[in-house]
């Protein structure tokens, strides 16, 4: 039996990679521009966990060279710390729930996080 063929459309292909180095290039500015904080509501919850995070000792050595596996899921944990760091010091519990101002590049993370 033969196998299938996979045939791949190689100029939407390096479409594709044209406009992924262009985003790089956006963000690039975006990083370099003061961009106002977002407005967030998280629940109780959530928040207690991050500021966990930021409470959390870490100790681990890193292995020499990372796996990049490794490596996403420390930055993830990182940011979750930051946006820890922020709600210690500028969040406003109310209730169930705690808002806080965070960068836009916490909330970012956060957000493309939630795709896996």
């Amino acid at each position: 039996m033969r196998e299938p063929r996979v045939f791949r459309d190689l100029d939407t292909m390096n479409v594709r990679v044209a406009e992924a180095a262009t985003l790089a290039e956006v963000g690039a500015v975006l990083r370099a521009s003061v961009l106002p904080p977002v407005l967030v509501r998280l629940p109780e919850d959530l928040a207690r966990r991050a500021v966990a995070a930021w409470e959390r000792e870490d100790t681990v050595p890193l292995v020499d060279p990372e796996p990049l596996g490794d490596r996403r899921v420390r930055h993830l944990a990182g940011t979750l710390a930051l946006i820890g760091l922020a709600i210690s010091e500028r969040g406003d519990w109310t209730g169930d729930e705690v808002v806080v101002p965070l960068p836009v590049e916490l909330a970012g993370v956060a957000m493309d996080s939630a795709d896996g």
